[in-house]
C-alpha cells in the first residue's frame, strides 16, 4: 500500500444515502481476487444503460448521461461526497478496490458502515467522517457549473474547499498513522520480521519433527 500524500483534486458529489456494497460493486464481478481492473465496473448498474458482465469492454457500452460519474464536470475526480451509511451491506472487499482502481483516494460522508470503513483504510482510502450540516454545505459547493476543487492535508486533518474555510476532520491516531506511511495488515505484521523469525527458529530447534525438512 502507498503512503498518502496530501494533494488537491475534484470532488464527485454521489447525492444518495445508503449506497451498498452492491451498488458500488455488483456481485457478479466479485470472480477476481486481484486488487485491480475493477474501476470500470464502478457503480456499474447506475453507470451503464445496460447489464454489465465481467470481461465486458466498458468503453463501448451505453452510458447513463442521468448519473453523476458520467458528468464532464466531474471528469478525473478523486475524492468522492456522499451521504449517510456509505458502503453498508455485505463486506466485500472488492468495494474499496473498485473505488482506488478509479482513481478516488478519499470518501467524504456524515458516516460510513464499519467494515467498509475499515477495509478503505487498509486499501490506502482516507474515509472522511463529517457533520451533515458540513456535508450539506460541501454538497452545496460541489453541484454548480463548475467542479469543487479541494486540497486534502491528511497531516494536519484538514480539508480545504476552494474559496471556503478549511474544514478539520478526525481520524484516530492508528489509521493516520497507516495511511502515513503506507501500511496494510501485512506490513504491519512484517514490521515484527525479526521477532517472528526469532520464534519460529526457536521453535523449529525445540520441536524439529514438526518441520518437514527436517
Amino acid at each position: 500500500m502507498q503512503p498518502f500524500e496530501n494533494f488537491t483534486g475534484c470532488v464527485l458529489p454521489l447525492d444518495r444515502a445508503n449506497v451498498d456494497t452492491d451498488a458500488i460493486i455488483p456481485k457478479q464481478f466479485l470472480k477476481s481476487i486481484e486488487r485491480t481492473g475493477f474501476g470500470p465496473y464502478l457503480f456499474d448498474e447506475w453507470r451503464y444503460l445496460d447489464q454489465g458482465e465481467p470481461g465486458m469492454d466498458c468503453s463501448q457500452r451505453p452510458l447513463n448521461p442521468d448519473f453523476v460519474l458520467n458528468d464532464p464536470r466531474y471528469a478525473g475526480a478523486n475524492i468522492l461526497l456522499a451521504r449517510d451509511n456509505f458502503g453498508c451491506g455485505s463486506s466485500r472487499e472488492h468495494a474499496p478496490w473498485a473505488l482506488a482502481d478509479q482513481g478516488f483516494r478519499v470518501l467524504i460522508a456524515p458516516s460510513f458502515a464499519d467494515i467498509f470503513f475499515q477495509n478503505a483504510i487498509k486499501n490506502g482510502l482516507l474515509p472522511v467522517v463529517l457533520e451533515a450540516a458540513v456535508v450539506d454545505r460541501l454538497f452545496t459547493l460541489a453541484i454548480g457549473p463548475r467542479a469543487l476543487e479541494m486540497s486534502v492535508d491528511l497531516v494536519a486533518q484538514q480539508l480545504h474547499p476552494h474559496g471556503a474555510e478549511p474544514i478539520p476532520f478526525p481520524l484516530d491516531p492508528f489509521h493516520h498513522h497507516c495511511l502515513l506511511k503506507g501500511l496494510d495488515d501485512i506490513a504491519l505484521t512484517l514490521q515484527q520480521e525479526a521477532v517472528i523469525s526469532a520464534y519460529e527458529a526457536r521453535r523449529r530447534a525445540a520441536v524439529p519433527w514438526l518441520f518437514a525438512d527436517c
